[in-house]
């Protein structure tokens, strides 16, 4: 038997699936397992599956990644994203068992269709409602990845990077990892700010603030770096990276993004602000806390605030503060 399993489209939803792929795994040990979505390869090294394969957004690079997956022939397709799309592609790829949401008019495409759960649980467990009508059984929970250990290729990589940006070593200091971005859109985005705020209480506590971001997030993070001096890898590491980065950190604060997700599945501690969406529904499993301020309009699920952003901005930087203080004191050495 053969096992392919349509991961989610975004970073932090694929971290949430890992519990799926773990109850698969173990229920059939000896089947291959292929793993294909956006970021599968941030799953690489951890066991879950024999193959990933990185399934790109645009449409002819699908078309092609569909037809290599044909070639696996798989006996049974797990399919966790709700599109169409992923459901023609379990149907195309020749998959006899075709497990996935009904929904969108997507049922014809599947053999084994399951409603989605009202109320919705939380993501990690409607995945797990997947693997459960596909015959296995629930191992855990709580997503869990092997962070690099410290002699990897990639966390030398990371500490090479953090060396040349001014980071002083983790025995000197204690880093504190500020992720800027959300690719959901600005209303998840903490206002800069109350970063520059967080980044001077840490500083003066004695630990070294590290701006986090993909290359769209360089003008806030020039923003931070102008009003106060902080160490800046906005821009400058690559996704193969991230997981080194993040373990090279003691705390993250983030906001709900898929960043937040990776860092409490490796074990570093997580800070999480969330604003326009539900914690109920997506917060990091693992070590961490989250953090929220009520408003009557939250969670609005809105990717762009058309108010003044109060839930985000009702964070303070002295709570986000303490709270990351707490979680780096909590932390196993």
């Amino acid at each position: 038997m053969k096992i392919v399993v349509r991961l989610p489209n975004w970073l932090g939803d694929t971290v949430m699936a890992v519990p799926t792929l773990a109850a698969l795994r173990g229920a059939w040990p000896g089947a291959p397992l292929l793993a294909a979505g956006p970021w599968a390869p941030v799953l690489a090294g951890q066991g879950l599956a024999d193959i990933l394969v990185t399934y790109p957004r645009a449409w002819g690079g699908r078309l092609r990644t569909a037809d290599s997956v044909r070639h696996f022939a798989p006996d049974l397709a797990v399919v966790l994203p709700n599109s169409v799309e992923s459901a023609l592609a379990a149907w195309y790829w020749g998959a006899r068992r075709r497990v996935g949401f009904v929904g969108g008019g997507r049922a014809p495409l599947l053999t084994d269709t399951v409603t989605v759960p009202v109320p919705r649980p939380h993501q990690v467990d409607e995945y797990l409602v997947l693997a459960e009508r596909a015959g296995a059984a629930v191992l855990g929970r709580e997503p869990r990845l092997t962070a690099p250990a410290p002699d990897a290729e990639d966390r030398q990589a990371a500490a090479r990077l953090l060396a040349e940006a001014g980071v002083p070593p983790r025995a000197l200091s204690p880093r504190v990892g500020v992720q800027l971005g959300a690719a959901y859109g600005p209303a998840k985005l903490w206002p800069t700010g109350r970063v520059i705020e967080l980044c001077r209480l840490a500083s003066k506590e004695g630990a070294t603030p590290i701006l986090l971001g993909a290359p769209d997030d360089a003008p806030a993070a020039a923003a931070v770096t102008g009003a106060v001096a902080v160490a800046s890898l906005v821009g400058r590491d690559r996704p193969a990276l991230l997981p080194a980065l993040l373990a090279e950190c003691d705390v993250l604060v983030s906001g709900d993004t898929g960043v937040a997700h990776l860092a409490a599945a490796l074990g570093t501690p997580v800070v999480t602000l969330f604003g326009p969406t539900d914690p109920r529904l997506s917060a990091p499993r693992g070590p961490g806390v989250v953090l929220t301020h009520p408003v009557p309009c939250a969670p609005c699920f809105y990717r762009a605030c058309p108010i003044e952003h109060p839930c985000l901005r009702g964070i303070t930087a002295e709570t986000a503060h303490e709270a990351a203080m707490r979680q780096m004191s909590v932390r196993p050495a």
